[in-house]
């Protein structure tokens, strides 16, 4: 049975929202988060301050919000783009590059999603989506890692965090000047051998990760 379209107050609700995701992300992306006020996403969306909180009772929240649809979206591209890898480690970077590149398109905002995303209130919506998007990210470096090699689950899963770990420690300590998406990635390759000809054990030994720290 077709669900009934939802009414006029639904969808003023939806408008609503959809034009306070637009005039943050279009000021966040600007500006940076730290030097954007609520009352200028409020007359960028055309509310009042009070209705902009009931959607987001903070820049914080406001910024999941629009932050998860881009990293949703990077790793998306992510996953295509591992589909034309030659090995392991190949495959793995090919599916960061676009997250790292999403979190490095504002290294300000960057750093603010990610201090929301760890620390934030577990209630609010966008923190929940937070967390789903990095689970997923997870789950596909696993996939990968089992793809091309033999390891076992757990220890593809143990792999998979350690890379992730390293990532998002580099994302979040990078220094607040322009850096490129090699760089970062780099920081975060293992050091393993091409996999593109046979699928050797992904050893532990073998998927070491760097830490380059910017100073």
């Amino acid at each position: 049975m077709t669900p009934p379209p939802p009414g006029r107050r639904e969808r003023n609700k939806q408008e609503k929202l959809e034009r306070i995701v637009a005039a943050a992300s279009s000021l966040f992306a600007e500006h940076g988060v730290d030097d954007v006020t609520t009352q200028q996403i409020a007359e960028a969306a055309d509310i009042g301050t009070g209705t902009l909180f009931l959607y987001a009772r903070t820049k914080g929240e406001l910024l999941l919000m629009v932050q998860n649809t881009h990293y949703e979206e990077a790793l998306a591209r992510g996953r295509a783009e591992a589909e034309h890898a030659q090995g392991a480690v190949e495959a793995v970077v090919a599916l960061l590059a676009p997250v790292v590149e999403c979190n490095r398109a504002h290294v300000g905002n960057g750093r603010v999603y990610l201090r929301e995303m760890l620390f934030g209130d577990p209630d609010v919506p966008g923190h929940a989506a937070a967390l789903a998007v990095v689970a997923e990210t997870d789950r596909a470096t696993v996939e990968l890692i089992r793809r091309w090699t033999d390891t076992d689950e757990a220890d593809a899963a143990r792999q998979a965090g350690v890379i992730a770990a390293a990532m998002y420690v580099t994302m979040a300590s990078a220094p607040r000047r322009p850096s490129s998406t090699t760089s970062s990635t780099s920081s975060v390759r293992p050091s393993a051998p091409s996999c593109a000809a046979e699928r050797p054990p992904f050893h532990r030994r073998s998927t070491r990760v760097r830490l380059r720290a910017s100073g």
